[in-house]
């Protein structure tokens, strides 16, 4: 489709450059297009080298769309001089604006993005590395003990900033289809906050951009229809931000040094299981973790609200991991199901797979 939206907006410009030849040589266009005088033949050039260059700055990654909005405003008006010839141009000119509109929401979510992204990384402080030692690990139940120990974060810098990748399918309703997705995440381990970004293929054509965060304890939930119509839009509210800490706490498993982090407390359950807490400021969730006899982490669960409105409810919400793979010498889940525990059953609505993960570096993708 890039091709073709590439080729939509050359042969846009082609057809102005119709005007121009009309009106400074001497062809039998002039039988069709009439009355162009010479000024108004060079608006019709310049029309066409606007499309043309925002054809080119559309295949190189540009912001091709500034020059695609001066290029249809212009191309309107001679459209309307020529409206008897040239009325079905219009045509055109709308599927490339709403196109433009879409890129120009599109670049304006990801600087919103990267904008929130960059907080982060100002927190983050290159020091003296920490090394993570068993004496550290001392205090945990034995079985988030032997977790961490066979995760391979001892002996190694204590994880305090990480950056990773994701691809996956996910659904918005039980029977929905699956659209597959790729995101992109930045956490601060030591604040326990994060912003994820994905992007989500809902139609041919058409994406779903979403944004979640959470920082200072405070959740913020962001999906809009190809970066121009908002979907969900939800901050500042209790169970967003209960939902967005849940996240936070059942994400440790990518980075295990965060589960001795100051505002981290664990409990006994079992000798396959245990109770995290994280805290921040006054706003407390718990979830549990069952673990495997190798100690690789196989489920987080915890009572979680079903959205974000007045009228949600607490239902349990279940992270389930697949595969384990090792990351720069520290072993993570890989592959995981994210599910809701319904009434009427249950609700398996992503998949995901971490392809990237790279640890304290202020580095952005």
């Amino acid at each position: 489709m890039r091709y073709v939206f590439a080729i939509i907006l050359g042969i846009h410009g082609l057809i102005h450059l119709l005007g121009f030849v009309s009106a400074f040589f001497s062809t039998s266009i002039e039988k069709q297009l009439l009355s162009i005088s010479k000024p108004v033949g060079t608006l019709w050039l310049i029309a066409f080298l606007l499309f043309i260059i925002s054809g080119v700055q559309f295949l190189t990654y540009k912001k091709w769309f500034y020059l695609a909005f001066a290029a249809i405003v212009l191309s309107q008006v001679l459209i309307i001089i020529a409206w008897k010839d040239a009325k079905y141009g219009t045509i055109i000119n709308v599927i490339i604006l709403l196109t433009s509109i879409s890129a120009y929401s599109t670049h304006r979510f990801n600087n919103m993005v990267a904008s929130e992204s960059k907080q982060l990384l100002q927190n983050f402080r290159i020091n003296e590395p920490a090394v993570i030692t068993e004496k550290d690990i001392e205090q945990l139940p034995e079985i988030v003990q032997k977790w961490m120990i066979n995760s391979g974060v001892i002996g190694k810098e204590k994880i305090r900033f990480a950056r990773l990748k994701q691809i996956g399918n996910m659904r918005i309703k039980p029977d929905g289809t699956w659209m597959p997705f790729t995101a992109t995440q930045y956490i601060d381990v030591e604040k326990s906050a994060f912003v994820w970004s994905t992007s989500v293929n809902a139609m041919p054509i058409v994406s779903l951009l979403g944004r979640d965060k959470l920082m200072n304890g405070e959740g913020g939930m962001l999906i809009t229809l190809a970066g121009v119509i908002p979907v969900v839009n939800a901050s500042k509210n209790k169970k967003i931000n209960q939902g967005a800490m849940l996240r936070c706490l059942a994400e440790i498993c990518w980075y295990p040094s965060a589960a001795i982090n100051n505002h981290m407390s664990w409990e006994y359950i079992d000798n396959r299981s245990a109770k995290a807490t994280l805290t921040i400021d006054d706003q407390i969730v718990s979830g549990v973790f069952t673990f495997s006899e190798k100690g690789q982490i196989q489920t987080f669960e915890a009572n979680r609200y079903y959205g974000g409105e007045t009228s949600s409810e607490l239902e349990k919400w279940v992270v389930e991991n697949r595969a384990y793979k090792d990351f720069n010498g520290i072993i993570i889940p890989s592959k995981s199901d994210v599910i809701w525990k319904l009434s009427d059953g249950d609700f398996n609505w992503l998949h995901l797979e971490i392809t990237d993960i790279v640890y304290n570096s202020k580095q952005r993708y």
